[in-house]
């Protein structure tokens, strides 16, 4: 449907007129989605004070009747077809919204008012509000390029500034069962969007479902990386993506194509939403009523765990993690929970490499039987990448399983059945590569496999995953490029493939930039808290570093600036020490001149 408008003679100036109303509305709509959907998380969350209630609720009455009606006047001045997604989607939203208050205002009279806001019976006008704030903020999302800062400093502040609202989420005296400090507050919403796990204060006791739902959230969109959730809600509800926004997005889900940029975005977001639904589908399965009040809480934990594995976060609403009794027997679940790690920390270049591959396959065998196309030969959609994260994170993989079996037969192994052994294992190899639960009791682990976990919590998941680490193609690449050294060889060479410089010169200065950054960690935390085992210390730096979340039970021990410290390395290892280092250094001009060349002698 379209309308004409005529409140000029020029039309030209009929359509200035237009297209100003349309930005205003427009800007209206993102500051009033913005303030209701924070004024909703602060009811939410804060105090049931009645004078802080009834004003809060009238402000969030008045704020979700505006934004009912400047989506209907935008739309309109709009002059777009009806059939737009998007436009169907706000005038329906808007219109509930505007009947919702108008009914709770009783402008209709006769009508119960309890239809709006706050109570859990009003849950789909906070969902309607959530969804609108998520489309302006995508939408906001999508104009960050236009600040004109690197993509290396803008994915830096997207998890600072997340890990700020996170803070501030958890300080909510709802959010708590007793009340949090700042700092207690900032370390846990450091450690969810780092998705790491360490925990100053038990997840199940101390944090409220309000709570637990805010960590949750915290880690999902942390898993993600922030610019990647955004701009995908941006381009769901705008339909495109220009290709200034391409260009931009590209370093962040690791896509060369810019045509395919959109296409991979969603291909992300559907098959992690897939793999969660399904892990938590089986999480729901294998766990027994018996351990829960209410099939809504058993939803809930299944949900929790199937996003926080997924996500390599390791957090858990049980108090002994998976070693909770009634739970550390479970071994089916122990098993999904490890299989959801390992998607999770694989990384999305590979399960877009693997996608295309089996695309081409099963397009090539429909051609084959109904038209009797014959084989056609195709560029090898398997690259180099791929191929090196397979391999080294199966070695990784079967290293961690046999050594864990060999070396915890008298320890944590003991008494445990055959399945229940393997399970074990398989989930002890698993687990240290930046995931966080444990299915045992940490502090009775042999020495030789807290050496172990140190070195493969170190190496950590792949890269565009969401776990941490120096990566394994970082690990592979150090160790083709020693050997290649060793044998006398100019170049780097695996797969009929040779390495570039440029990756040699990068891996190493990642692993360099690791030690330096845990070495120091290390430092700091024994100097802030002496009295703790450097053993126990040096475990938790590497995890905090490697964003893993395992722990041999010293971090609610920590002093203040102890977490301070142990929060940052979380940081840095989460958007990694080469991004900051490129940020800080990305004004710094190459040298166009060369010096002589002379040799340094290495033994």
């Amino acid at each position: 449907m379209r309308f004409n408008f005529r409140f000029f003679s020029n039309p030209d100036q009929n359509l200035q007129f237009i297209k100003q109303l349309i930005l205003v509305f427009s800007q209206t709509m993102r500051y009033l989605s913005f303030g209701a959907f924070g004024l909703m998380i602060y009811q939410l969350g804060y105090t049931t004070d009645p004078e802080k209630l009834f004003f809060t609720t009238k402000v969030f009455e008045a704020m979700v009747f505006l934004l009912g009606l400047a989506i209907i006047l935008r739309n309109i001045l709009s002059n777009l077809s009806v059939k737009n997604r998007r436009i169907v989607f706000e005038f329906v939203v808007a219109i509930f919204l505007l009947v919702s208050v108008l009914i709770r205002w009783d402008v209709f009279g006769g009508y119960s008012p309890d239809v709006l806001l706050f109570s859990k019976k009003y849950i789909l006008t906070n969902i309607f509000v959530t969804l609108i704030f998520l489309q302006e903020l995508g939408k906001f999302s999508l104009l960050v390029n236009k600040l004109k800062l690197s993509p290396s400093l803008i994915f830096i502040l997207s998890f600072s500034i997340l890990t700020v609202i996170g803070t501030a989420l958890l300080y909510l005296p709802r959010s708590t069962t007793a009340g949090i400090s700042l700092i207690d507050a900032f370390f846990t919403a450091t450690s969810a969007v780092c998705v790491t796990g360490l925990i100053v204060l038990d997840t199940s006791t101390a944090f409220t479902p309000f709570g637990q739902v805010i960590i949750m959230t915290l880690f999902q969109i942390g898993g993600l990386g922030m610019m990647t959730f955004t701009t995908f809600f941006g381009f769901f509800f705008k339909g495109s993506l220009s290709i200034e926004n391409s260009l931009f997005i590209r370093d962040y889900i690791n896509e060369n194509n810019v045509g395919a940029i959109s296409s991979t975005l969603i291909k992300i977001v559907i098959f992690t939403l897939l793999v969660e639904f399904s892990a938590a589908l089986l999480i729901y399965f294998f766990t027994d009523d018996t351990l829960f009040d209410s099939a809504g809480r058993k939803i809930f934990f299944a949900s929790f765990h199937a996003i926080s594995a997924f996500c390599n976060a390791g957090f858990s609403t049980l108090s002994a993690g998976l070693y909770e009794p009634g739970f550390r027997f479970l071994y089916h679940m122990h098993l999904v929970v490890a299989v959801t790690i390992v998607l999770g920390g694989i990384g999305f270049p590979v399960f877009i490499n693997y996608y295309n591959y089996i695309l081409r396959v099963l397009k090539g065998t429909f051609r084959f039987v109904f038209f009797g196309e014959m084989y056609r030969h195709t560029p090898r959609v398997s690259n180099i990448n791929t191929r090196l994260v397979i391999y080294t994170s199966g070695i990784l993989l079967l290293v961690g399983f046999i050594t864990y079996w060999f070396f915890e037969a008298d320890f944590t192994l003991k008494g445990l059945s055959l399945y229940g052994k393997f399970v074990t294992s398989f989930f002890g190899a698993v687990t240290p590569r930046t995931a966080g639960f444990n299915s045992v009791d940490m502090t009775a682990l042999s020495v030789p496999t807290i050496l172990i976990y140190l070195i493969l919590m170190w190496i950590g998941a792949s890269p565009g995953s969401t776990g941490g680490g120096i990566k394994t193609s970082t690990f592979a690449v150090a160790l083709l490029n020693t050997w290649a050294v060793a044998t006398g060889r100019r170049r780097v060479e695996v797969f009929g493939r040779q390495i570039s410089a440029e990756t040699h010169r990068k891996a190493f200065a990642v692993i360099a930039l690791s030690f330096f950054t845990i070495g120091l960690g290390v430092f700091l935390v024994t100097v802030f808290n002496p009295e703790l085992d450097l053993i126990d210390v040096a475990f938790e730096i590497f995890s905090a570093y490697s964003t893993v979340g395992l722990s041999l039970g010293i971090t609610a021990q920590l002093s203040t600036a102890s977490k301070l410290v142990v929060a940052v390395v979380m940081f840095f290892g989460r958007v990694g020490t080469l991004t900051i280092l490129v940020a800080v250094s990305r004004k710094i001009k190459e040298r166009r001149y060369k010096y002589p060349e002379e040799t340094v002698y290495i033994t």
